[in-house]
């Protein structure tokens, strides 16, 4: 301001908050672009302004106000500096990560603390590294020692939980690391998993096998795993066959929990409980329980029966549900005969012209896929299959090798005692060439581990030295070990005890000669035995692989076979695959042809079920019209002068009206006889197409007519009429069903055409399809004594018309010829038998039906004289016992029986009350008794006490009649209290 002074507003503004304290005001910058000040203060009385920055320091300054600035004093303002606008302003720090004061401070105390803490490290490395050379010292003086005062490793340590406390230590850290580690672990073991799933997995080494005294070797197939395209189906088909299994196990298993659970029983009521317990002591009880066993003999007896009737019966129904009839031709055997017929003896080739197709025969695209994915499979299955035999083979070789270095030990021990002119030459021990254990290659272990795990430490010592050192317990473990003994100083000390020993020794004795002569035949017979075994072994594995190498060689030549066959299935898919459009568009069309087909049929049967119902309408209606013709023919009676009257009138067409209204409008006619009813009954008459003679008054009952029998007539036209009208109606509806039906039945049989049209195409290019197959070429390797064809003893030039046959197929062919002759004279034979058995059966039923016969009429007429009418015994087996009537007896004799027991009861439960109640009543009369004795005491003490009280003649001895008084008072208390206590008791 003008004055010098500062002054606070409040203001906002972006990257700035301004808020009001008690005597303050503060502004707080948010902003670095601002600066290193994040705050000013200024009081309100404008005296002190105070400002903090982001380094913590805070200042003060005290402003003083115009009043109290001193007047007198005068402020000298200096000059400015020359050339102080031609110098460079100095330029904000901007940048928000630079260091200030106080983070310098801080930083520099950072690396003084880190300064002395390396120092202090760097002097307890090397006090340790002395006390690890003196430790050297002291170990080397042990060794240097005799072995009886070497001092041992234990006795080294000082203090053995230290290095307890260490290896906790180590444990805890390395499971620390570990845990922080495991995450990264499992993301480099996916990762070599799937590595390996992706390059490893997928191939199959090729494995070698070399023999060892000859050149022959013999190799795996190289296989790739079978591909998932064509074992995705198979995959499918067998999980839904193992989902089916599954279900019908589930079934299984919970139809045997019902059958094994039991059933539930009806509770027992306590009524029942005392029942049971009362009918094993009772006479009654155990009546009822015997005819309670009867009933249920009787109803498993009849059950019996009648499951026995039941199943006779059934046995019957489907005895005679069997029996062809006289016409009947078995469908079975005319299948049978028809495809004979077609199939036997015909043996068409597929290039022939009239070579039929059946549905089986028809080749697809998926059919073809499924035949080369079995094919690709037996191929990968036998080649799976002889490369298990080769790997067999090297590990057989492998223990052959053990077993020879095993042998060549035993044999080196053997010549140690013999004399090297004894010698036999000992075999070289076979060894593994490197294509025989291929997977070694990509095979890892702790060793190789180890060794990349050194080759990377030295890169790294190359570009970084490395820093620290081992632990104490590594170097624990180091120089607890004892130095090793050179293998030449112990030698050394053995050749010596040695020759000691041998000068020892006088010479042997004869004995001793002998025993070394024994032993030397022995070691020679052992050397020579070892030494055939270690060839026979050798020329044993050699035999098995060219055992194998020959069935290789034939299986080579399957597999050739098989591959071409593969070639020419794959040649094929091709063409399928270009007809496959054409197919699959002729496939819908048939498809749709079907389904429309099947909509017409559906719609065809459901409009004949509806014809039939209206046919069954119409004669139902036309039986009602009968029956009314009949019924009025009844009312007319015999004789009848109004019959023509009357029939005019019945047959008469008028409006229809409905039941409700017919005795409304007769009863208008007989009432109305104007001329306006004359009017329309002629207008009804002229309409009247049946009769020429018009009756003029056919609306009123003419004299002497019968009036019932005119409305009756009425009535029944009414009915007629209703009737011709439905008649009419459903004539009609049948005849447009009839109409759509018709129409239907050609659409029918348009689509059936079009479907035969579409089939016969469908053959043709089934024809086609095969005929665009069968150009193909297919390879058959044939030997030259397999060629049959010769033309004057010389294989012709053009094979073109040949045939390639088997000759097992040939030899079947010649054979089934006369198999076919014998089977014809055999087929002879048993139809002759069979005609002659049919003529025997016919006779014997004719004398059964007549035996038959006979029965029915003897039982007929032994059941008329003995009951006078025909009996169903079956019906008299099964109801000769009314069962729901005994058990209604028995129910009624239990209800009475319980109706029994519990009214005796009752009854002694009256009778021990009317004892309690009479030694009740006796007590009650002896307490009213002794109540009645305690009031006449009362009522003589009283009038002694009034008598006492009025005489005057006492008034001497006053202490006497006080202290009686005082008893007598008591004394009537006491009665009182008495009589009230007997008095609550007989209450």
């Amino acid at each position: 301001m003008q004055d010098g002074s500062l002054r606070a507003y409040p203001l906002s503004a972006e990257g700035v908050s301004v808020g009001a304290l008690k005597d303050y005001w503060y502004l707080n910058v948010h902003d670095n672009d601002y600066g290193q000040i994040r705050g000013i203060c200024l009081s309100h009385d404008n005296r002190c302004l105070i400002t903090c920055g982001g380094d913590g320091n805070i200042f003060t300054f005290d402003l003083l106000s115009e009043e109290e600035l001193p007047k007198d004093v005068e402020v000298i303002i200096p000059p400015p500096r020359s050339g102080l606008q031609e110098e460079k302003g100095t330029e904000d720090i901007r940048d928000p990560d630079a260091y200030t004061i106080e983070a310098h401070k801080q930083k520099m105390e950072y690396e003084r603390e880190m300064k002395e803490a390396e120092e202090k490290k760097n002097k307890k490395r090397k006090e340790l590294s002395a006390l690890r050379q003196d430790f050297v010292l002291l170990l080397q003086k042990n060794q240097e020692l005799p072995k009886h005062m070497q001092l041992h490793g234990e006795e080294f340590e000082m203090d053995r939980v230290i290095f307890e406390e260490l290896d906790r230590q180590k444990l805890q850290r390395i499971q620390l690391m570990q845990k922080e580690l495991a995450w990264e672990n499992e993301k480099q073991l996916i990762g070599l998993q799937k590595l390996q799933t992706q390059f490893r997995d997928s191939l199959e080494f090729t494995l070698t096998v070399h023999a060892i005294q000859s050149n022959h070797q013999i190799s795996t197939y190289s296989l790739l795993t079978v591909s998932e395209k064509y074992t995705q189906d198979k995959k499918q088909e067998d999980s839904k066959w193992e989902a089916l299994k599954e279900k019908r196990t589930a079934l299984k298993e919970t139809e045997q929990a019902e059958e094994e659970t039991p059933k539930k029983t009806r509770p027992v009521h306590r009524g029942d409980d005392n029942h049971l317990s009362l009918s094993v002591c009772k006479p009654t009880t155990r009546y009822i329980e015997s005819r309670r066993e009867r009933i249920r003999r009787l109803v498993e007896k009849y059950d019996a029966l009648k499951a026995k009737i039941m199943k006779r019966r059934a046995e019957w129904h489907e005895l005679y549900k069997s029996k062809p009839r006289d016409d009947h031709k078995s469908s079975k055997d005319a299948e049978e005969i028809k495809e004979a017929r077609e199939n036997i003896g015909c043996y068409r080739l597929k290039t022939a012209t009239n070579y039929t197709l059946t549905e089986d025969d028809h080749i697809s695209t998926e059919k073809k896929m499924m035949q080369l994915a079995i094919l690709e499979g037996l191929i990968h299955e036998a080649k799976v299959n002889m490369n298990k035999e080769i790997v067999s083979l090297r590990d057989l070789k492998v223990s052959t090798i053990d077993e020879i270095k095993s042998l060549v030990k035993e044999v080196k021990s053997i010549q140690a005692s013999l004399d090297v002119s004894e010698h036999l030459p000992i075999p070289m021990i076979p060894q593994l060439h490197p294509d025989e254990v291929p997977e070694k290659i990509v095979e890892y272990n702790s060793d190789v581990l180890l060794k990349f795990k050194e080759e990377q430490e030295a890169e790294a010592e190359l570009k970084e030295p490395l820093e620290g050192c081992p632990s104490s317990r590594a170097f624990r473990h180091v120089f607890l070990q004892t130095p090793p003994v050179e293998e030449g100083h112990t030698s050394a000390v053995v050749t010596e005890e040695k020759n000691a020993s041998g000068r020892a020794k006088a010479e042997p004795t004869e004995m001793e000669l002998e025993i070394l002569k024994r032993e030397k035949i022995k070691n020679l017979y052992l050397q020579e035995t070892l030494i055939k075994k270690i060839n026979t072994l050798v020329i044993n594995f050699d035999a098995e692989l060219c055992l194998l190498r020959h069935k290789k060689l034939k299986m080579d030549m399957q597999m050739k076979s098989a591959a071409l066959r593969c070639l020419t299935c794959c040649e094929e898919l091709l063409i399928l695959k270009k007809l496959e459009i054409h197919e699959d568009f002729l496939e819908e069309q048939i498809c749709t042809l079907i389904n429309e087909q099947e909509d017409i049929q559906s719609k065809l049967k459901s409009y004949h079920a509806q014809i039939e119902d209206r046919k069954r309408e119409i004669v139902m209606l036309q039986e009602r019209r009968k029956a009314l013709y009949a019924s009025f023919e009844a009312a007319l009676g015999e004789d009848n002068k109004f019959a023509d009257f009357l029939t005019d009138v019945l047959k008469k067409e008028v409006e229809y009206v409905e039941k409700k209204e017919v005795g409304r409008e007769a009863d208008e006619e007989n009432e109305n006889e104007e001329e306006d009813d004359e009017e329309s009954d002629l207008k009804t008459d002229e309409e009247n197409c049946g009769s020429e003679d018009v009756v003029v008054g056919d609306s009123v009952c003419p004299e002497g007519c019968s009036e019932d029998l005119f409305l009756n007539t009425i009535r029944l036209r009414q009915q007629r009429i209703g009737i011709e009208k439905a008649l009419a109606e459903e004539k009609k509806i049948a005849a447009d069903l009839r109409k759509e039906y018709d129409a239907l039945a050609i659409k029918a049989k348009e689509i059936e055409a079009s479907l035969d049209t579409r089939n016969r195409e469908m053959e043709a290019f089934q024809w086609e399809k095969l005929h665009r197959l069968n150009e193909l070429d297919v390879v058959v390797p044939l030997r030259l004594h397999q060629v049959q064809c010769l033309d004057d003893g010389e294989m012709p030039r053009d094979f073109s018309h040949t045939l390639v046959f088997t000759n097992q197929s040939l030899q079947y062919l010649r054979k089934r010829i006369v198999d076919q002759r014998n089977e014809k004279r055999m087929h002879r034979e048993i139809h002759r038998k069979a005609k002659e058995q049919h003529k025997e059966l016919l006779q014997d039923k004719k004398e059964m039906e007549k035996e038959i016969k006979r029965l029915e009429e003897r039982c007929n007429d032994l059941m008329m004289e003995k009951f006078g009418r025909l009996v169903d015994f079956e019906a008299v087996q099964v109801h000769s016992v009314n069962i729901p009537m005994e058990q209604m007896k028995v129910r009624i004799m239990e209800k009475e029986y319980e109706h029994f027991v519990e009214l005796k009861e009752w009854e002694d439960k009256i009778v021990a009350l009317q004892h309690q109640l009479t030694e009740l009543t006796r007590e009650n009369t002896s307490k009213l008794h002794q109540l009645n004795r305690f009031c006449h005491e009362k009522h003589q003490l009283e009038t002694e006490l009034e008598s006492l009280m009025t005489t005057r003649e006492f008034e001497g001895a006053q202490n006497a009649d006080i202290k009686e008084t005082a008893r007598l008072e008591s004394r009537l208390v006491n009665i009182t209290c008495e009589v009230a206590f007997l008095r609550e008791q007989i209450n």
